[in-house]
């Protein structure tokens, strides 16, 4: 109870209050928005939070982060057109809905499925949060090193068809991180007699080149959509948002299936859904409705993906170790302010922890109340032109990169890492893994030395239990996978055999 009252007092600011609204309010505009997204607001916003206290800052961030997804819901179902990407599942019976004349019901399934989603998976980790911070301690260098080895190896291996080019651009990111001074010798790595790169490539400016920078290019060539508008009405939100206890089964299951995947790094809201979705399918007693339509893979969809951004704050919180680019950013604001997150935050300081998962519940009981006022005004941000929108995202984001350090060569390398994100974007490639790359490299780098200094052999690296359990997980995720290329490639082969013509 101490802990409690010691964690709202810490909440209970007019500034944490403030950014909360804020973040809430903004992340559901940008959710409504196609082709914007969290990660360009967050991108956007990261600067302005250096200067805040780290409750302030991250209460910010992470009101974007978990009510895009709210507002994303929004264009995915009355125009076919997902507001963020983690909502296109939900088109799936969403928008087929709306062309029933049931949009009303589709977006109050949607928002108290997300509602529901978003609470579940606060409250698991707030009932589990005292065994964390007991787990917590048992990571040393060598086991943080090996999990972060496995965020890296996860969000590779979560690329489906793109393995290579995710794999490619993991690489990239870690090569990007040690570029500069290094810090035990202090000698130059890969700055080719060039000052301006003694400092290093700061995460930052490739964090607003690769996502917003990119994303204003992009807007600046596509063209505008002119969406058809349905009537949705102000009234019969709230008398619809009961009927998701007729579905409480399919809640349920899938924000544990958030739940589960948000804790484990690199696999995230795209994994959790198609779970979740795939149970849905299975047990539902009409399985051939599911994509015309059917309110169970709207509800399956929507409750998976909102209950992952809790869940996705424990390897952040508890080990330093994002799971995806978003909490890769949210990183930042961390060591910016001197507060390392790992084993000795969640031993130390719970009151902060679950001070910022009470800031969660209170973002979704604000944004579910803000959706049933004022869905039919949202409607009209997808109105707003994509060049307007491009013009403001590039203003914004050079403005950020150049108050970082007052530096015109930020600008440029910004602007470098913004052609690179849009050629990706353009060739339908992976962005999320040059971020991690930056982030977990540094990190891996870092646990590495220290953890040597107590290897004598390759064994010791794994003789502790937690250690042990990791490698195992690295081993199994990658024969997993090479199992299952030479299963798909072996079985081309006997498909051909079987299928040739008789002579």
């Amino acid at each position: 109870m101490d802990l409690l009252f010691s964690s709202l007092e810490i909440i209970a600011r007019w500034d944490v209050i403030a950014a909360l609204f804020v973040g809430s309010i903004g992340g559901v505009l940008v959710g409504a928005l196609p082709g914007v997204g969290a990660a360009v607001a967050i991108a956007i916003m990261l600067p302005a939070t250096f200067i805040l206290e780290p409750i302030v800052g991250l209460t910010a961030l992470l009101g974007v982060y978990g009510s895009s997804m709210f507002g994303g819901a929004i264009p995915a179902i009355l125009v076919n057109t997902p507001g963020t990407p983690v909502n296109a599942l939900t088109t799936y019976d969403g928008f087929p809905m709306t062309k029933r004349g049931e949009a009303r019901r589709a977006l109050s399934l949607a928002y108290s499925a997300s509602f529901f989603g978003g609470i579940f998976s606060i409250l698991c980790l707030m009932v589990f949060a005292p065994v964390l911070a007991k787990i917590a301690p048992m990571f040393g260098a060598r086991e943080i090193f090996l999990a972060a080895l496995l965020g890296i190896v996860m969000v590779v291996l979560t690329h489906r068809g793109q393995v290579l080019a995710a794999g490619t651009l993991a690489c990239f990111g870690i090569f990007l991180q040690t570029i500069g001074i290094e810090g035990t010798a202090y000698t130059q790595r890969y700055t080719f007699g060039q000052g301006w790169l003694q400092n290093g490539i700061d995460l930052i400016v490739v964090v607003l080149g690769i996502f917003a920078i990119s994303q204003a290019f992009v807007l600046f060539m596509d063209s505008d959509k002119n969406f058809p508008m349905p009537h949705i009405g102000k009234r019969g939100f709230f008398r619809t948002m009961g009927e998701l206890f007729k579905f409480k089964r399919i809640a349920t299951v899938s924000s544990a299936f958030g739940v589960i995947c948000g804790m484990i790094p690199g696999v995230g809201e795209f994994m959790s859904q198609f779970m979740a979705y795939s149970y849905a399918q299975r047990t539902s007693k009409t399985p051939e409705l599911f994509g015309k339509g059917n309110p169970e893979g709207l509800i399956a969809s929507e409750a998976a993906n909102n209950s992952v951004p809790a869940a996705a704050m424990v390897p952040l919180l508890a080990l330093g170790i994002p799971g995806e680019e978003l909490t890769a950013m949210m990183l930042s604001v961390f060591f910016v302010h001197n507060v390392i997150p790992g084993p000795q935050l969640f031993a130390n300081q719970m009151d902060f922890v679950l001070a910022l998962y009470l800031c969660l519940i209170l973002l979704n009981i604000l944004v579910v109340l803000f959706l049933f006022l004022a869905t039919d005004t949202l409607m009209k941000v997808m109105l707003i032109p994509n060049r307007f929108l491009g013009m403001m995202i590039l203003t914004f984001s050079l403005i950020g990169v150049y108050s970082l350090r007052n530096s015109l060569k930020d600008v440029f390398i910004a602007v470098g890492f913004g052609v690179f994100g849009m050629i990706l974007k353009r060739l339908d490639y992976p962005t999320s893994p040059v971020i991690l790359g930056i982030v977990l490299g540094g990190l891996m780098e870092d646990k590495l030395r220290t953890a040597m200094v107590r290897v004598r052999q390759p064994w010791d690296f794994i003789d502790r239990p937690v250690a042990f359990i990791l490698f195992a997980l690295i081993v199994l995720a990658l024969g997993t996978h090479f199992w299952t290329l030479w299963k798909a490639r072996h079985g081309d082969v006997v498909d051909e055999i079987h299928t040739d013509p008789p002579a």
